[in-house]
């Protein structure tokens, strides 16, 4: 790669002693290896900047920024970057060995381009875990590229364009990804897609650590008023249609008109479970039957804590954003 092309990989860790030797191994086994990593630590109470400092594989910078959330983590390590390609990810994720080849190849030719986007695959360690990738991570076959927004997982961009674009949002501290990659394509059109530039990402482990997950990408949905008709859909079907259904099922004297709201009622949860499904089938690999059955099992529970933490979540985000305009 060329001059003009170096790249530097940047990423935020927060307490990540348990996962950041992972990501640091995949890091080191890149075909392709980063010209600069620098990594800013939010304030960490673990082993993770001593094990950043003792990482000898890796041309590595530490930033120590106590109290720093996501974005402004990135921007820090982004302002202190020496080249024009930035790549990012997250601390939480193994990193395929050709990522970085893949991710930033296009910024070496002719016709380069402001940003591109990789994609992330599930990596369970467990039937939970199973069923949450299946029920809340895209497949690659969902993904449209005209409309495709990157993860921070797995995107790379040109420092320029990060300036053009106003860097990461630091009033909001979930969902700042999104915006930035709204900032990028209002300022450089849509991403280039990369689907074979992949990081593997271990989604939660127990339903406790979904909600709030949920709960958090919900309120940062509401304070950056984002995705209104995916919640007021969400609401219609939780608050209006799942209880005339259900009222309907077991008010109607007719048993036509029973069956007939039963399967309504069967139909939507068709619907509501069609993708988890399909991916469910893809995922679970070589489970033994009754690790399968229960991972069916979890799909549709799973499913319901997340909306739930969502319709709690979206609301909070709202009032937030009501005070901050009234300040």
């Amino acid at each position: 790669m060329s001059d003009d092309a170096a790249v530097t990989v940047i990423f935020t860790v927060l307490n990540e002693a348990a996962a950041l030797p992972r990501l640091l191994d995949s890091l080191a086994a890149q075909t392709r290896p980063p010209d600069e990593v620098i990594v800013c630590d939010g304030g960490s109470r673990d082993d993770t900047v001593a094990l950043l400092h003792a990482e000898r594989r890796l041309p590595l910078r530490v930033i120590e920024s106590p109290g720093a959330n996501i974005s402004q983590g990135r921007n820090l390590a982004i302002a202190a970057a020496a080249h024009p390609v930035i790549a990012c990810t997250d601390a939480g994720v193994r990193i395929d060995p050709h990522w970085l080849e893949r991710i930033t190849k296009a910024f070496a030719g002719p016709r380069q381009p402001a940003w591109v986007g990789g994609f992330f695959l599930p990596d369970p360690h467990s039937t939970f875990e199973v069923a949450m990738s299946a029920t809340v991570l895209p497949a690659l076959e969902d993904i449209d590229p005209a409309r495709f927004l990157p993860s921070s997982r797995s995107v790379a961009f040109l420092k320029t364009a990060w300036e053009k674009a106003g860097g990461y949002p630091e009033w909001l501290d979930y969902c700042e990804d999104l915006i930035f990659d709204f900032n990028l394509r209002a300022a450089f059109g849509q991403c280039a897609f990369a689907p074979d530039a992949l990081v593997y990402f271990r989604p939660r482990s127990s339903l406790r650590s979904f909600f709030k997950q949920y709960y958090l990408y919900a309120r940062g949905d509401g304070k950056a008023n984002l995705w209104l008709r995916r919640h007021l859909a969400r609401y219609a079907t939780y608050l209006i249609a799942l209880p005339a259904l259900l009222a309907g099922v077991g008010a109607a004297q007719d048993a036509i008109v029973r069956a007939l709201f039963g399967l309504l009622l069967i139909a939507g949860a068709g619907v509501y479970l069609r993708a988890p499904c399909r991916r469910l089938l893809h995922n679970w690999g070589d489970l033994p039957r009754g690790e399968k059955i229960r991972a069916a099992l979890l799909a549709p529970l799973i499913r319901v804590v997340g909306d739930v933490a969502k319709m709690i979540g979206y609301p909070a985000g709202l009032l937030w954003r009501l005070r901050r305009s009234m300040d």
